[in-house]
């Protein structure tokens, strides 16, 4: 019996995860505390050279700030939002390795590098080692590889990184390492994957949306509202700092959110959808998809402001067609503003972000054509199957 391990319209949300996350790093919008660069130039002790020794050793402290990072992610309330999103498919495949925060506005953890940095560790071996670390971190989100013998030992594995992802009691917070499986073994955060333990998927305050911006900041939206809510001033500033998914006990009482309870019965997240709808969800990806090679092909052509605007409309057009996917009653609305956005620049401006001389104008033709097109669409499925059906976004608002 063959495993299932995809839902197309969870997959759509992934992916559309992956984009937002794109967009965000390709703009800049992160801020360093501290930069590698500054403090290579300010506490370096030696000037070494770029070998394949550093390139390994250089690989290892950057596993290491990974680890540790990670665990605090999982550790502490406010650091929770940086990392829920990543979490929140109840399915686990390649897809929702995609599922990568928005929501991190500052990195406030390469000071961890600092050993790198006092002992001269080139920036641009950094600038190296680090998108290959990333890189090598999406390949074991699958259910379709067992356990891999000695590499069990050494490396993070499918099963290993199942066990992360599940929330079963016995499985939370487990297998916090991205490369190298013993860091769990030498701080005590190691878990195997039971056999008669199956894992779980999720987050235990589930999403249930399909709206990849409304889950990355759902936990934080959560803190602001309890920290309001509590009439403890204590409780009004630890909150932030606490362990993750703590509350304060009167707005527990008070403002209670959903929880996954049993597990045994637990019924994943799902909207009804017809074929056709589906495959529209999946358009609606793959052109915004297109969108953005076109982005990054002419990032230094379009310039600033330009790029700022483009990735706006990018995030909208997400936030417009996942909100259809919940079923929003007013998903057509988002989707009327989002394509009337993008028709009134390209009236405006003559073109698509220079596509006229880049590609020609009917670059610009089929961008303006499809706003008008998503709209039609959109409403026919509003008036038609999903007519009488839509259902209003949960109102409370989960993390964990």
């Amino acid at each position: 019996m063959q495993k299932q391990v995809m839902r197309s319209l969870d997959s759509v949300s992934s992916i559309s995860s992956g984009m937002t996350n794109v967009v965000k790093d390709v703009l800049g919008l992160t801020i360093s505390i501290f930069t590698y660069e500054w403090m290579v130039g300010h506490l370096a002790i030696f000037e070494i050279k770029s070998t394949w020794l550093v390139y390994l050793i250089t690989f290892m402290v950057v596993d290491f700030k990974g680890y540790w990072t990670h665990r605090w992610e999982h550790k502490i309330n406010i650091l929770w939002n940086r990392h829920v999103i990543h979490h929140s498919s109840e399915e686990f495949n390649l897809a929702c390795g995609l599922r990568q925060t928005v929501s991190t506005v500052f990195d406030y953890f390469t000071f961890l590098l600092l050993p790198a940095a006092i002992v001269g560790v080139p920036v641009e071996v950094i600038a190296v080692v680090a998108p290959i670390h990333l890189f090598l971190q999406f390949w074991y989100h699958t259910r379709l590889i067992g356990k891999m013998g000695w590499l069990e030992d050494i490396i993070v594995t499918p099963s290993h990184h199942r066990v992360h992802h599940a929330v079963n009691k016995v499985y939370m917070d487990k297998n916090l390492g991205q490369i190298f499986i013993f860091w769990d073994k030498i701080f005590g955060t190691f878990q195997e994957e039971l056999n008669d333990e199956p894992c779980i998927y999720g987050i235990t305050r589930p999403a249930r949306t399909w709206n990849p911006i409304k889950i990355n900041f759902q936990h934080f939206f959560l803190l602001v509202k309890d920290a309001y809510h509590t009439k403890s001033w204590k409780d009004k500033l630890r909150i932030w700092f606490m362990p993750t998914g703590w509350r304060p006990p009167d707005v527990m009482e008070k403002f209670p959110v959903e929880q996954m309870g049993d597990l045994g019965h637990y019924q994943k997240y799902d909207t009804p959808s017809s074929l056709s709808f589906r495959i529209w969800a999946w358009i609606q990806l793959m052109f915004n998809y297109l969108l953005l090679i076109y982005l990054f092909a002419f990032i230094m052509e379009i310039g600033t402001p330009g790029v700022f605007i483009y990735g706006a409309l990018v995030v909208v057009a997400v936030y417009a067609f996942t909100e259809l996917m919940d079923r929003n009653p007013n998903a057509i609305y988002m989707e009327l503003f989002k394509s009337l956005s993008v028709l009134a620049f390209i009236f405006i401006q003559g073109d698509w972000f220079g596509a006229n001389t880049y590609l020609g104008s009917w670059f610009t033709f089929i961008v303006g054509m499809y706003q008008v097109l998503t709209v039609v669409v959109v409403w026919g499925f509003v008036n038609g199957e999903l007519k009488g059906h839509f259902k209003l976004f949960p109102s409370k608002l989960g993390g964990i």
